[in-house]
């Protein structure tokens, strides 16, 4: 058990210096991804519901995601494929009923525009989930007066405090 629990502080600590070193992960939106699954492989390995949201672009219905109200210090990563994505330094309350936060980690999103230019996409730079959309100008005091509204279900927290959760 000693042995576990050293090698969860290890794997959080790498994890942390991934963070701080930038993934090496291009800000390019016409980077390949990474982590290539076939759709049996995805189901295999996600729920129902984190298929029908990180694989087909669904939303999780406003105010039940289990991150919505959620602020504990660490870092959120893909629940795909576990790549982290925000820093919870990033998360803000908007109020919108989905976890909010003002920017990615370099190179770990990437944004596409809706086909009705409308919204833009986020997704997850290394196997393409789907996270949510990102708002431009909606007035909230943050450095880079951007909104992530990302999808609690494609998102997994890994606290600092407890490197396994």
């Amino acid at each position: 058990m000693e042995v576990l629990s050293e090698i969860k502080i290890i794997t959080f600590s790498s994890l942390i210096l991934l963070v701080e070193l930038g993934l090496g992960l291009s800000n390019s939106s016409s980077m390949a991804t990474s982590v290539v699954k076939s759709e049996e492989e995805w189901r295999a390995i996600l729920s129902a519901e984190q298929f029908r949201i990180l694989r087909n672009k669904g939303t999780e219905p406003k105010g039940t995601g289990e991150y919505d109200k959620f602020f504990e210090d660490g870092i959120y990563t893909c629940a795909g494929c576990g790549t982290p994505l925000y820093k919870s330094t990033t998360k803000f309350n908007s109020g919108c009923g989905w976890p909010a936060f003002f920017e990615g980690l370099p190179g770990a999103i990437t944004r596409t525009p809706d086909p009705d230019g409308r919204r833009t996409e986020i997704t997850c730079t290394a196997c393409g989930g789907h996270l949510g959309h990102v708002f431009k100008g909606e007035g909230f005091k943050t450095p880079t007066d951007e909104r992530h509204c990302v999808n609690s279900i494609s998102v997994k927290f890994a606290s600092q405090d407890n490197p396994s959760s």
